[in-house]
């Protein structure tokens, strides 16, 4: 992948899977919902290489899948290592 591709593909990635973590992960940054995409991105890439998926010309949902399922679980783990996990119930 060119790393305009990564990095796009990152912010998507990274929306999503911050959209289908579990619990309330809004209050961490942009930023690094980006970076948890970008790393969804390359980590579910081989990951899905890893269990068999290979490439396809067309579009590899399941690398796709992958990638999400990869960054949701970086937002979480983001999330608890910011403390940013929980909301304040001021």
């Amino acid at each position: 992948m060119e790393i305009i591709g990564v990095i796009v593909a990152g912010i998507i990635i990274g929306l999503l899977g911050k959209f289908v973590a579990p619990g309330d992960r809004d209050n961490i940054p942009l930023w690094l919902t980006v970076l948890c995409g970008i790393g969804g991105v390359l980590i579910g890439y081989y990951v899905a290489a890893a269990l068999g998926v290979e490439a396809t010309s067309g579009i590899d949902w399941i690398r796709w899948i992958v990638s999400i399922v990869v960054a949701a679980i970086l937002v979480v783990v983001a999330a608890m290592v910011t403390g940013r996990g929980k909301a304040s119930s001021a």
